[in-house]
């Protein structure tokens, strides 16, 4: 016989616990299940172990979707500060490290042992270690085959996740029972990853993996000014990542490697003042030595500057202005930090998270077709979507 639950969450992610807890809190009895071992692994290693658990200044500008309009309702009603006010009430120490982005001081552990708290005070019941086989509509609401026999529930939430990282158990279960019941996916990528690059630009940045830089980057319109990361396989850093989400194959990156400097009259100064000096030397005023040496290098920048006329070194600092390349791709769902595209939101309630054709069904987080930019904006996704449907399931 099918145990009965009034709201069922397939998913004990950073969406489904905290959609678990909210609806606990409501009275409902919630059964959260999950196929992995554990739950909530990308919370422990987001953040470099320490989770980015929101941004202070998160709005709808920050997001991606086919359907801008709909992540405005969620984030209006459950903000930053209301996840703030969680994390202080529990006593977790944190600290604000580029603007807006707030990070646990000590460790990532300790969001994910507030949210089973919360859970726990709640009476939500998780079982991990139990895959879903099938789902089917009943009388009542929803029939679920598990690996521990069948579960019948009023309410049923979807908070999958995406594609990225499949070595912490990342799967399209979602988009697949999305699809049963009848709603269109929005075409998925990987997003917030790093640029792979041609053989031959990557033999030569290769030596300088592990120098960063801050750089601008653009492309299809979009422009981030952050940090540029060399790695052996090509590019990262949260400037790459960010414009990742905005590139598509083929697509061209144009790089201001020197964003803060005028590097057009830089080098007519410094030809002036030290008419001997190279361009080496005035990148390496800005860059790190190495990539200072290996940008000149490469595009043989070798003569003193007062063997440069001019329209020269114009051109030279354009290239630093506006460095163009094209990726060979990205490194895809093994290091992305999230999946674009998902579940198609016009096909959800903006308040509620619920499926508009299929009453009692839930979509919350990842699996839908909201993408936030990096900095802790996916969380307060996670989050606000999470709260919308505890709220109502």
């Amino acid at each position: 016989m099918a145990q009965t639950h009034d709201v069922v969450i397939i998913g004990a992610g950073a969406a489904g616990l905290m959609c678990a807890a909210t609806a606990g809190y409501r009275g409902r009895r919630v059964l959260v299940l999950d196929h992995a071992n554990k739950p909530g692994k990308k919370i422990l290693m987001s953040g470099g172990g320490r989770c980015n658990f929101t941004n202070l200044n998160s709005s709808p500008a920050n997001f991606l979707s086919e359907n801008p309009h709909f992540c405005i309702s969620a984030l209006k009603r459950y903000t930053p500060h209301d996840f703030l006010e969680l994390v202080e009430r529990h006593g977790i120490e944190h600290e604000e490290k580029a603007a807006g982005q707030l990070f646990c001081r000590h460790s990532a552990r300790e969001i994910l042992d507030m949210l089973l708290t919360e859970c726990d005070w709640a009476g939500v019941e998780i079982r991990m270690k139990t895959g879903v086989t099938g789902v089917t509509t009943t009388a009542a609401g929803y029939r679920l085959e598990t690996s521990a026999g069948p579960v019948e529930c009023e309410a049923l939430v979807i908070a999958t996740g995406g594609l990225s990282i499949p070595t912490m158990g990342a799967s399209g279960f979602g988009y697949e029972l999305a699809r049963q019941f009848g709603l269109p996916i929005v075409p998925t990528r990987a997003g917030l990853v790093p640029f792979t690059l041609h053989a031959e630009l990557k033999a030569h940045l290769a030596p300088l993996a592990g120098i960063s830089c801050p750089v601008e980057v653009s492309c299809n319109n979009e422009r981030f000014r952050e940090p540029m990361l060399v790695t052996h396989r090509g590019l990262s850093g949260p400037a790459m990542l960010q414009i990742s989400s905005f590139w598509h194959p083929g697509d061209s990156l144009s790089i201001n490697l020197l964003p803060a400097h005028d590097p057009h009259g830089g080098l007519r100064t410094l030809r002036r003042q030290q008419p001997g000096q190279t361009v080496e030397r005035y990148l390496s005023q800005f860059l790190p030595k190495r990539f200072a040496q290996a940008f000149a290098l490469q595009y043989g920048w070798s003569r003193p500057l007062q063997e440069y006329r001019n329209h020269e070194l114009d051109a030279i600092a354009d290239t630093l202005s506006g460095w163009t390349l094209t990726p060979a791709g990205t490194e895809g769902y093994r290091t992305a930090e999230v999946t674009l595209g998902g579940v198609d939101t016009r096909q959800l309630s903006s308040r509620t998270m619920e499926a508009s054709d299929q009453p009692g069904l839930y979509l919350i987080g990842e699996v839908v077709d909201v993408t936030g930019h990096l900095g802790g904006h996916n969380f307060q996704w996670a989050w606000a979507s999470g709260v919308a449907a505890g709220n109502v399931a």
